[in-house]
């Protein structure tokens, strides 16, 4: 039975040209590894966690407060039943916040990007939600890294070209089922929009991803493994050497329903202002460019949310 590997990012220091050939094999593969010994502190997830339960359990009106309208949830609060996977007929059951990049004085995206929002009622979601954020987003740059030298770019390509971009922490509860045989899902089939994501949170079932040929493969993590996925942008700058993959949250089957699921999904993006035209190390006869005209980072991004219905 096929599998999505669990690699040790620490090999990427020790043993890197069999790591970045492994990661990359994962990729091309499935479009997600699960990547372990990464150093994000265990505790920090733990009081993130707790603190995102603390928000999702405060009564209906409280979280309102934090909902801002028209503003596709960038920040803040997003109800139930809000976002729907890009041609579904039917919404997921989920609510969210989202937690964003907090820019340098001086930035020059400087009031492009929203800020955010930290709710009065649950004072640790700030010191923990951020810290996560910051972590994951170092993290990301590491896969970033290896994965470009997979495909012959420099190591730190990335680095310039995410360093201010509008990554987003994605706190997610999925609230118990109470209703059988409900046409909509946790979450329905989708790709992601950014570069990459960074799941923290996959050990409880549901999350599934769509193979080649086309099954529904579970993926569940052990230890401190985070799963971690391509997205569309990375897509698209790769020319398709790495797949961004159909992924989806089921519902559970029985008694499992009845319980709520959390998840903590990090969304790396790149700066704004970053043209998504395919690597020329990616371009070759045989896989053509794929693209024939520009776009940036923001206007792929608006195009997407308009797409699922955020904006």
């Amino acid at each position: 039975m096929q599998h999505v590997p669990t690699l040790d990012i620490r090999r990427f220091d020790s043993d890197r040209k069999a790591f970045v050939e492994e990661l990359g094999t994962a990729y091309r593969t499935f479009g997600f590894c699960c990547i372990s010994g990464h150093g994000v502190d265990t505790n920090l997830i733990n009081r993130a966690y707790v603190a995102f339960r603390q928000f999702f359990a405060l009564p209906l009106d409280v979280k309102m407060k934090y909902h801002v309208p028209g503003s596709g949830g960038a920040r803040g609060y997003t109800p139930f039943k809000v976002e729907t996977a890009k041609d579904s007929e039917y919404p997921d059951l989920k609510e969210f916040w989202h937690i964003g990049r907090e820019l340098e004085p001086g930035s020059r995206f400087a009031g492009t990007l929203p800020v955010n929002l930290w709710p009065a009622e649950v004072p640790g979601m700030r010191e923990y939600g951020y810290g996560l954020f910051q972590a994951l987003d170092r993290l990301g740059a590491r896969v970033l890294r290896a994965l470009a030298l997979h495909v012959g770019l420099p190591e730190h390509y990335f680095d310039d070209r995410i360093d201010q971009g509008n990554s987003i922490l994605r706190p997610i509860h999925y609230p118990p089922i109470e209703q059988a045989e409900l046409p909509n899902v946790r979450a329905g089939a989708h790709e992601d929009i950014n570069l990459i994501t960074l799941l923290v949170g996959a050990s409880t079932a549901g999350l599934e991803v769509l193979t080649r040929e086309g099954a529904w493969l579970p993926i569940t993590t052990e230890g401190d493994a985070i799963v971690v996925n391509i997205g569309d942008m990375l897509q698209r700058l790769t020319n398709h050497v790495y797949p961004s993959t159909t992924h989806r949250v089921v519902n559970p089957p029985g008694a499992d329903a009845r319980k709520p699921r959390y998840s903590v999904p990090y969304f790396l993006h790149p700066n704004s202002d970053v043209v998504l035209d395919p690597v020329p190390q990616c371009i070759t006869p045989d896989n053509l460019s794929r693209y024939d005209t520009s776009i940036t980072a923001d206007e792929y991004l608006q195009q997407r949310l308009r797409e699922i219905r955020l904006i």
